[in-house]
């Protein structure tokens, strides 16, 4: 019965999607994605094709990525994070522990830091500025802020300017402070032909989880589900196999081309406007992330840059590539994301409509 659910939908996202836009788009994620490679920067084909795919978008060419064709990338995405754990997780769980339950603390630190900076400095209304400071899934602040009276694309361009910011920061401060070396960085993945068809075809079979999920009212379903199904395949031994490099490269592509088009049909001058409140709200989380994964640095010895990774306000999605492209502890970063996702869109709204009662009090 999944496999017949997941073809009906393929059929109707098939039917709405413009296949010259989203080939367009993708080929011009592909050529800055192949561009910054070439020249060996770090997250090229990610930073490659979310650049190339933001200027095709505001100078008004016709590219777009359909939302199910991101959404079917974040699924292999999630099977690619199961790839990352081992039985040796296991040794690490305490820290892990110490981590996870530090979430919570940071993400109420965002919320209110980032609250009071875009209220006071940026003056967006209370709820906009509760929803675009707090450290989220960009799609439920979008839909849970709005719902609540804020103001959408608001919301929804300054979490895509902070994710995009983040994405070409981080990788660029690790290299520039030599965490990260051209050297010490191998290829993405295996490739094609040195994987065995049966692990394909057990690769195959977790994305049944992300139906699953779905049906569970699972938040991110479609990365939690293959993530738990291939990461118990890898924890209990049966398969360590890593799924080929080009499948990696070509999620970076979709992700970035798909972060790029959200541009599409914005003014330069509104651009620009959004761009610095953005870029300073960005600026203000990373502060609040780095004094985090010092402490955390501090108490359980854990590498800053997997700290900084696990803990840093980006998407889910890019964030994990992140990890895997970098090759630092994909595992443990993606699984901070899930863990901080999970929390956000459980908790996020009560403690707004709380705050919200509570400030109403005379």
């Amino acid at each position: 019965m999944p496999f017949l659910t997941l073809i009906g939908r393929a059929r109707r996202a098939l039917a709405a999607v413009d296949y010259r836009q989203t080939a367009l788009a993708l080929a011009i994620g592909t050529g800055g994605g192949a561009l910054l490679a070439w020249y060996k920067l770090p997250l090229a084909w990610m930073i490659g094709a979310m650049l190339f795919s933001a200027v095709a978008s505001v100078s008004g060419a016709p590219v777009s990525i359909p939302n199910r064709l991101r959404t079917f990338m974040v699924t292999v995405l999630g099977v690619l994070l199961g790839t990352s754990f081992s039985p040796e997780i296991l040794d690490h769980a305490g820290k892990w522990v110490i981590t996870l339950s530090a979430l919570p603390i940071y993400i109420a630190t965002c919320a209110a830091v980032g609250y009071v900076f875009f209220r006071r400095f940026c003056h967006y209304d209370p709820v906009t500025s509760y929803f675009t400071a707090t450290p989220g899934g960009l799609n439920e602040m979008v839909m849970i802020g709005g719902a609540l009276g804020g103001d959408e694309r608001a919301i929804a361009l300054t979490h895509t300017i902070r994710i995009m910011l983040v994405v070409f920061t981080i990788p660029f401060y690790f290299q520039f402070v030599g965490v990260l070396s051209v050297g010490s960085r191998g290829p993405l993945g295996p490739s094609l032909q040195s994987i065995a068809p049966l692990d394909y075809l057990l690769f195959a079979a977790c994305l049944i989880g992300a139906p699953i999920a779905r049906k569970l009212r699972i938040p991110a379903h479609a990365l939690i589900g293959p993530m738990i199904l291939s990461g118990a395949l890898h924890l209990s031994g049966i398969t360590s196999s890593r799924l080929p490099g080009v499948l990696i490269a070509t999620a970076q592509i979709v992700v970035g081309s798909y972060l790029g088009c959200r541009f599409r049909g914005i003014a330069l001058k509104e651009l620009w406007r959004i761009a610095l409140v953005g870029g300073a709200g960005t600026v203000v989380l990373l502060g609040v992330t780095v004094t985090f994964s010092l402490i955390l640095h501090a108490i359980t010895g854990i590498r800053v840059p997997a700290l900084i990774l696990a803990y840093a306000p980006g998407g889910l999605a890019e964030m994990s590539l992140m990890a895997i492209a970098l090759n630092v502890d994909a595992a443990f970063v993606g699984s901070h994301h899930v863990v901080r996702i999970l929390v956000i869109v459980t908790f996020a709204p009560a403690a707004f409509m709380l705050l919200r009662r509570w400030g109403s009090r005379p």
